[in-house]
Parts: structure tokens; sequence; C-alpha cells
């Protein structure tokens, strides 16, 4: 499996495809992950193009087992962060 990119690798790249500068390009992948954090966290979705659907997801309550000694317990209800996968991305990687 190959090393997943890093920030800096991304930004790298991302400047190369805008044909603009390092600077410009980090600060338009931090303004997306800036709203997609706010979207999310406010309860809504954001849908990436070609890439998926990210997503909030409540979970009720519900009884868990600590698998280390076997003791049952309540666990509260709690949200969790979703990502659909786009059908178009699941091609590409398996075409």
């Amino acid at each position: 499996m190959a090393k997943p990119m890093t920030k800096t690798q991304l930004v790298s790249a991302l400047a190369e495809k805008m044909d603009t500068d390092k600077k410009t390009a980090g600060g338009a992948l931090d303004a997306i992950v800036e709203i997609i954090t706010e979207e999310v966290s406010g309860g809504g979705a954001v849908t990436l193009p070609g890439v998926g659907k990210i997503y909030c997801r409540e979970r009720p309550e519900r009884m868990v087992r600590n698998p280390a000694t076997g003791e049952q317990f309540k666990k509260e209800a709690d949200k969790q962060v979703k990502m659909t996968i786009a059908k178009a991305l699941k091609d590409s990687v398996n075409g």
C-alpha cells in the first residue's frame, strides 16, 4: 500500500494544477476544510463531486462491551462523521 499524501504534497499538487503559488493553494485548501467542518458539525452534509458525500450521523444510546474485561455498559448517544464514496471514484480505482 502506498503512503498517504501529506498536506504539503497535496498543496504542491493543487498549486501545480491551479497554476498558482503554494500559498494560494494552501489558503484554498484550508478554506475548503473549514467550510466542510462548519457544515458537517452543524448537522449538514457536503457533496464533493466525483469524490463523495461527507455527513454527520447520530447514533442512539446502546449497550457496548469492554473486550478486555467482558463488562457491558451503556454508551450515551453520540454523533459520527461518515463519508459515502462516489461511484465515479470507485469505478476509477477498480477499473
